[in-house]
């Protein structure tokens, strides 16, 4: 029997381990300050327990995670079959003189070992605001096994 969508322990499946380490960007969604909801694009680093993310300390999503904690995260593939993560947990925000290790991670995956360190030179001795989402709520869509539960009905 396989494990019932929101178990925490799909964290360990191979489809979600494959996607906690792609190079693609994941989805926040959270929200607003008016209640309206909002999902951007983001660099994340998994650290075997949450997803860490990196941010200027002056991004207007902080005021807005600081009031409503609540958020989802999406990171999925671009060719079929589709694989698809999703994530919810709340969000807590450490504010950091320095870059985050996490983001320096993240930046030479996305961008290999030499360019992002490079790019993680140029932001160093600057502030940083570290986002750590740690998952109490997992999905996954792989539309071999697991697919929507519109198409599976």
């Amino acid at each position: 029997m396989s494990t019932a969508q929101g178990d925490v322990s799909l964290l360990n499946d191979p489809v979600a381990q494959e996607m906690l380490t792609a190079a693609v960007p994941a989805r926040l969604a959270y929200t607003w300050l008016d209640g309206t909801p909002r999902v951007v694009p983001v660099w994340f680093h998994w650290d075997g327990t949450a997803i860490v993310l990196g941010t200027p300390p002056r991004a207007p999503k902080l005021k807005a995670l600081a009031a409503r904690p609540e958020v989802a995260v999406t990171i999925d593939s671009n060719s079929y079959p589709y694989h698809v993560l999703s994530l919810r947990g709340r969000a807590t925000v450490e504010m950091l003189d320095d870059l985050s290790s996490e983001y320096a991670a993240a930046a030479e995956r996305y961008f290999g070992a030499e360019q992002g360190r490079a790019w993680a030179d140029q932001l160093r001795g600057q502030p940083m605001a570290r986002i750590r989402i740690v998952p109490d709520w997992v999905a996954i869509l792989d539309f071999e096994h697991r697919l929507p539960s519109a198409l599976s009905a």
